[in-house]
């Protein structure tokens, strides 16, 4: 569906443009059907070549100052996101009142002499723990006897072990040694 007052006949559509070219100077060029229009030259201020080597200094006097600009709004920019990443005084202070708070409890708890851990659960936490260590020292009989075993394996050791699904406590970097001396 067209709109008919949007439908423009030819000389109306040709009208603005031979206005233009009359006001505007622009000149007028027919190929045929076709009408190019062309800027006239005579209407433009040719530089010369000085002219041009000034222009080309200012371009680039301006290109630095630009760049520098750039840096200094980067500069400033990043001054801002540490400003704003900083905790302000009141914040630090309402912080540090909290962080106290907290510390006196625990201080108080301890000043009275409250148990922390009742005799029957240190006594099942040493068990456990003494269990452990026992697992740990029969794991390490096994190891001495598989490092016996795999001595003389044409294979690799390590490839050996990654075969069979074999970790030692220093593979997962688990050390016992001084887990031992707590007991």
């Amino acid at each position: 569906m067209r709109c008919k007052s949007l439908t423009l006949k030819k000389l109306q559509s040709k009208k603005p443009w031979i206005i233009y070219v009359t006001v505007v100077r622009y000149h007028l060029k027919s190929v045929a059907s076709l009408k190019i229009y062309l800027a006239r030259q005579d209407q433009f201020n040719i530089p010369d070549s000085e002219e041009l080597n000034k222009m080309k200094e200012e371009n680039a006097n301006l290109q630095e100052q630009l760049i520098e600009q750039k840096k200094a709004i980067s500069e400033v920019e990043a001054e801002m996101k540490s400003l704003q990443s900083n905790l302000t005084m009141e914040e630090i202070q309402a912080k540090e009142s909290k962080l106290r708070k907290e510390m006196e409890k625990k201080l108080i708890k301890l000043w009275k002499g409250v148990t922390l851990v009742s005799p029957e659960d240190r006594l099942a936490i040493e068990g456990l723990y003494s269990k452990a260590l026992n697992q740990r020292r029969r794991r390490k009989r096994i190891r001495d006897v598989w490092d016996a075993i795999t001595e003389n394996s044409p294979k690799n050791p390590k490839e050996f072990k990654e075969e069979l699904g074999v970790e030692y406590d220093e593979d997962v970097g688990v050390n016992f040694q001084s887990f031992a001396d707590l007991i």
